[in-house]
């Protein structure tokens, strides 16, 4: 069998998506054939090398399964918690390990794809392939067409400690009530920087009362309540991957 890259085999067995392999593997926190590897370029034989990762050694995965939570607020998306506050993992329960797919803050609810398909993580989640996100987002005041406008073709927001320019954005009002002082819009981004759309909205200074991820590309949970799960079809599956 042709070798593959150690952190792609990583997330292939469900062990965590490619980027998080790597910080693991330059921790030290891989061995190959008893060997603790801290070099990124490192390539296994899937059917020849033995993997360790903590001590647990890391087998094939057997099923592929991609689920679609329509998460509530308060659940923190990972897999174990340091504060042992709940996580998505208490409300999807399933034999095989599942990983979320990015992340919602403890605050946000909405759509989120569980799996334990590592290629499948990496390619809706890196930026490169454009994987579109839509969020109903609930703003204090009544938002303006210019900043609308502003949304739409980017606006500087603060990201690992650098000043990120956010890309092009897709922003539709959808409703505003004088007489309660709030708006409601719905953005599309595709880049999914950590809390980029609340960082949109500070950096036009509005406020987020309640922010919402009604989509994943075209996979929506408005047939779900809040907590409750599905798995996707081959299709959706397929339509999401590019």
């Amino acid at each position: 069998m042709e070798e593959i890259r150690l952190q792609k085999f990583l997330a292939n067995n469900g062990v965590c998506s490619r980027r998080k392999a790597e910080e693991h593997i330059l921790a030290g926190d891989v061995k190959v054939n008893g060997k603790v590897v801290t070099e990124l370029g490192t390539k296994v034989d899937p059917l020849k090398d033995e993997v360790i990762f903590k001590d647990n050694k890391v087998g094939k995965v057997e099923k592929k399964v991609y689920i679609l939570l329509n998460k509530p607020i308060g659940y923190v998306t990972t897999t174990k918690d340091q504060f042992d506050r709940d996580t998505v993992l208490d409300l999807v329960k399933v034999k095989e390990k599942v990983l979320p797919v990015g992340r919602l803050d403890m605050y946000t609810s909405g759509a989120l794809i569980l799996t334990n398909d590592g290629d499948f993580i990496y390619k809706v989640t890196h930026p490169k392939y454009e994987i579109e996100k839509t969020y109903n987002v609930t703003l204090k005041g009544i938002i303006t067409r210019e900043e609308v406008e502003k949304l739409e073709k980017g606006v500087e927001i603060e990201t690992d400690g650098k000043i990120f320019t956010t890309g092009k954005a897709k922003v539709k009002i959808l409703k505003t009530d004088e007489e309660k002082d709030i708006s409601r819009i719905e953005i599309t981004i595709h880049e999914g920087k950590n809390r980029e759309v609340r960082k949109m909205c500070s950096a036009i200074e509005r406020k987020v009362l309640a922010l919402h991820r009604s989509k994943i590309g075209n996979i929506s949970v408005k047939n779900l309540k809040l907590g409750e799960w599905r798995y996707l079809t081959a299709k959706e599956v397929e339509r999401l991957l590019p």
